[in-house]
Parts: structure tokens; C-alpha cells; sequence
């Protein structure tokens, strides 16, 4: 199991990326090539066979062990009234996702995954980061190698999901310390909040910026100070599956931002990710340029859990379906293009 002693640990992991096989991915594309179908007229499904290859090391990859952990953490930032519902509705709902009722327990179901349901001190709620850091060092690395515990290491496929109610404005105070800009650029109604809610929370992310953006001078420390419990735990499941080579699909705005502040120290974290879709969260579009990706799903969701990339597993599953069962040129005694 992987585990992150100190900040300097998570960093050197961060600075010391695995990458994918070259020698699968030409093996691989080999084989797209000999394929009964004309080059690349199966698109996306074809890179998206080539991506498995690299990260499994395999020429026919894999997509049997699917896993997938929910992560659910409180927020102090809630107190200043940014979201439509009460704290309380996080600890309901994990409850929900442990008696399987939630949408992430039947898409995971749809799609063949292990879901694992992760609370993390949901009695004890970060520090409202409009006045302090949201975590202390020791809650910050319990937080991260909680969600790097979750990562097994036989896993074809993993995915992360969130439960957290004022998880948004963590992710835009993220966002924009991560990539630029201010409140305005990366607020959104979260989980559909008034004008007035709306006010409050771009006030709280301008705040909590000029308090803490002079100071977030490493993914730690942005993590520590503008982050959530949750999210510091995706964030740790995202780097424990990069140096396992265990391809991610990455969910919505809250899952991107858990991983910008490492990607934007390291760009090439995002090389073992494909985003899975982009939300119906304003900013999400934006997050997913910065990141360098370009998402599977258009399908205007915003309901986090992990629930969009529950759905694109079933597209990562017929590129390999393709990849792996079709015939070549020679076994189907097809001509090939001259």
C-alpha cells in the first residue's frame, strides 16, 4: 500500500512520474492497424485502446477489475451559507451510498465496478478557509493516504467520486489559485443556489484567496490550505494509481480540481487520466482546457459522487471490446487497403 510519510514524500512522488509503455502502445497500435476497418475510422475508441495499452503494459488491455472509492468530507466554508443544503446531508448521505440507494451505487452496478464508501471525520468539518487553512499538516496526509489506501493494485481501471456539501467553493478557490483568474471566473451554483447564495460564495472564494494564495507555494500546501478532506483524498488516490500505472477516469469539477494543484506543479500527472465528461458546472469546461484534456461525455451532469465516470467506463469498455475481439485483415481473409 502506498503511503505518504510527509509533505517532501508526496512531493518527490509528484516529481518522479511513471510512464506509460512504449513497447504495448506500438504493439497496440500494430494491431489497430491490422484490424477489418479502415485506419482510424473508429476515433476516440481507438486512442483510447492505445492510452489502456501504455498504462497496462498489455497490447489487449483490460477493463475487468473496475474500482471505484467515494470520498465524503465536511466543510467550515458552509457556514458562510454558499450551498443550497445543510452539512447534515453529507453524513445522509453516505448513509445512502452504504444501503446502496444512491445514483453512484446503481451506475456502478451498471457498469461492473467495486465501489468502496470513504467518510473522513465527518463530526469534524475543515476550518471555514475564509479564515484559515482548511487542514492542519497531520490532517492534510491523513486525508491523502486515506484516498491512496484505496487504490488496489490489481485494478484494470479506477475512477473517485465525492460527497462533501460546500465541496464547490474549495474547488473554485483551487481553481483559481491553481490557474489564475478570481471568484468570478470559476463560481457556479453548485448544487443550484440563488443569487444571494451565489453572492456569498464569490465573496467567500475572493476571500479565502487573498488570505491563502501567497502562501499555497506547493500541491501540498494549496491542498492543506484551500482544500477538504475529500478532496486531499482524491488527490491521493490520483497519484497512488499513477505510480501503480493504473489509467484514472477523472469526474467532474470537484475531481478535476482535487487534481490541479498537482498538475500544476507536474503537467504530466494528468498523463495516466481521461476525463470522463464535462459538467453542467460552469467552470468545469474551463478546468478541463488548463488540464490538457478533452472529455468522453457531454451529457450535461453536475451530480458528482463519481457518477459520470461510472458512465464512461461503459465507452473505455467497447474501445477495448474493439480493440481485443475485432478480426485482422489476415484471420477474416479480408483484403486490406492497398
Amino acid at each position: 500500500m502506498i503511503r505518504f510519510a510527509t509533505p517532501e514524500e508526496f512531493s518527490a512522488a509528484l516529481a518522479n512520474l511513471p510512464t506509460p509503455d512504449s513497447d504495448a502502445i506500438t504493439a497496440a497500435r500494430a494491431r489497430q492497424e491490422s484490424l477489418t476497418k479502415p485506419a482510424q475510422s473508429l476515433g476516440r475508441l481507438e486512442e483510447i485502446a492505445l492510452f489502456m495499452a501504455g498504462w497496462q503494459g498489455r497490447e489487449k488491455p483490460r477493463a475487468e477489475r473496475i474500482f471505484a472509492a467515494v470520498f465524503a468530507g465536511n466543510h467550515g466554508v458552509a457556514a458562510q451559507g454558499v450551498s443550497a443544503f445543510p452539512r447534515e446531508v453529507t453524513a445522509q448521505m453516505v448513509a445512502n451510498f452504504r444501503n446502496g440507494g444512491a445514483a453512484i451505487n446503481a451506475l456502478s452496478r451498471a457498469c461492473g465496478a467495486e465501489l468502496e464508501i470513504v467518510d473522513l471525520a465527518l463530526d469534524q468539518p475543515t476550518a471555514d478557509i475564509t479564515q484559515a487553512p482548511a487542514m492542519d499538516e497531520a490532517e492534510c496526509l491523513e486525508a491523502i493516504n486515506a484516498g491512496a489506501a484505496t487504490v488496489p493494485r490489481d485494478a484494470d481501471l479506477f475512477f473517485v467520486g465525492e460527497m462533501g456539501i460546500a465541496n464547490t467553493t474549495p474547488a473554485a478557490a483551487l481553481s483559481a489559485c491553481c490557474f489564475g483568474g478570481d471568484a468570478m471566473d470559476w463560481v457556479g451554483r453548485g448544487s443550484g443556489i440563488d443569487d444571494a447564495a451565489l453572492a456569498r460564495k464569490i465573496k467567500a472564494v475572493n476571500s479565502a484567496l487573498a488570505k491563502h494564495a501567497s502562501y499555497c507555494d506547493s500541491p501540498f500546501e494549496t491542498l492543506r490550505r484551500l482544500g477538504g478532506r475529500e478532496i486531499a483524498a482524491m488527490a491521493g488516490a490520483i497519484l497512488a494509481s499513477r505510480m501503480q500505472h493504473i489509467p484514472m477516469l477523472l469526474d467532474g469539477f470537484i475531481c478535476c480540481a482535487a487534481i490541479a494543484p498537482l498538475a500544476a506543479a507536474a503537467p504530466a500527472i494528468t498523463h495516466h487520466c481521461l476525463a470522463a465528461h464535462c459538467s453542467a458546472e460552469g467552470a468545469h469546461s474551463r478546468l478541463l482546457e488548463h488540464l490538457g484534456l478533452d472529455p468522453l461525455l457531454h451529457l450535461e451532469m453536475r451530480l458528482g459522487e463519481g457518477s459520470g465516470a461510472a458512465v464512461a467506463v461503459q465507452i473505455v469498455r467497447s474501445a477495448l471490446a474493439a480493440h481485443n475481439e475485432m478480426a485482422t485483415f489476415t484471420e477474416a481473409s479480408v483484403a486490406s487497403a492497398l
